[in-house]
């Protein structure tokens, strides 16, 4: 088949062991970000399989009717990039491996790491020394401080471990049926919302973002935390309410780190959220190592191998292939 795989920033596919799994197939790595969806369609014209980077490219009707030659999309986890009815509509099969017992290890330890770095200033101690001063300030330690985790999935349970393991203590928050799940296996719950916003040094939020959930973190729930705790976002910008976070930011109140953002690649050195110096902003980065992209890739690969002899595997929208 004819491959394209879309948004390889650093080339770094071709150099992972899962490569070889498209050694019978034609392959065409592309290491830039088109957002133009008919400048994207004039470079994968004769694509059959496009394998997508998460959801570093937007798949609608309007790109997808300029590629009449493409038959099979790619990917791994979730999909709200990838216009499902414009797949169906053009005879499109969406694969993809949604990984329902395997947490990204590399979320969790991105995750652990912001909330290090912020807690101990490990940017601003850095930028400090190369600039031939010293300390610049006192950081804070995390043992027995609080950590809120908000939504109970593999990734949070994950970051709990690595909590615990250094002395915080846990508690949870979620959906319903989330708390329930937690409940269950005997985690700390905040006894309300209100609680686990006001109580938490440290809240990291886990959750998927799904029309259902964006915009669940609200005004109200930023202005309940406590002056000078720390939210992490490693998840989905989207989950927080538009422009919410700018504004609490805005009174110095309380800290962020955030790897993800509204707009992808953000390039806007003037935005609030990597100018405020009570922001560590890093550039979606949390499942961006190289082991990580060995077995997602891993996994995608074989969706396609799997299409091209004829019994496809993880498909989303079935009833094309049928």
């Amino acid at each position: 088949m004819k491959v394209h795989i879309l948004d390889d920033w650093f080339d770094t596919l071709r150099h992972l062991p899962c490569f070889d799994k498209l050694r019978d197939h034609e392959v065409t790595v592309w290491t830039d970000h088109e957002p133009d969806p008919n400048r994207l369609a004039a470079r994968v014209q004769e694509a059959q399989a496009l394998v997508l980077f998460r959801e570093r490219t937007q798949i609608n009707a309007s790109l997808l009717s300029q590629l009449p030659n493409l038959k099979l999309i790619s990917q791994r986890s979730v999909y709200p990039h990838v216009d499902v009815p414009a797949c169906n509509d053009g005879g499109v099969l969406l694969c993809s491996n949604m990984h329902s017992d395997t947490p990204s290890y590399a979320a969790a330890e991105h995750t652990l790491a912001l909330i290090l770095a912020s807690y101990r200033q490990i940017p601003e101690q850095v930028a400090s020394i190369r600039a031939g001063d010293w300390q610049m300030g006192v950081g804070r330690t995390l043992r027995g401080r609080t950590l809120g985790l908000y939504g109970y999935g593999r990734i949070a349970r994950a970051v709990a471990g690595y909590a615990q393991a250094l002395g915080m203590k846990v508690q949870w928050w979620a959906s319903e049926a989330g708390r329930a799940r937690a409940k269950a296996d005997g985690a700390t719950l905040a006894p309300s919302r209100a609680a686990f916003f006001a109580a938490s040094d440290v809240i990291s939020l886990h959750v998927r973002l799904k029309p259902d959930t964006r915009g669940i973190i609200t005004a109200d729930d930023l202005a309940n935390m406590a002056p000078r705790s720390l939210l992490v976002n490693t998840s989905r910008s989207g989950l927080i309410a538009p422009n919410v976070l700018e504004a609490e930011i805005a009174r110095s109140r309380i800290f962020a780190a955030v790897d993800v953002f509204d707009s992808e690649p953000l390039r806007d050195k003037r935005h609030p959220l990597l100018t405020h110096p009570n922001v560590l902003p890093t550039p979606h980065i949390g499942y961006v190592t190289e082991d990580e992209f060995d077995l997602q890739f891993s996994d995608i690969f074989d969706q396609i191998n799997a299409y091209a002899k004829g019994a496809p595997i993880h498909m989303i929208n079935p009833q094309v292939w049928s």
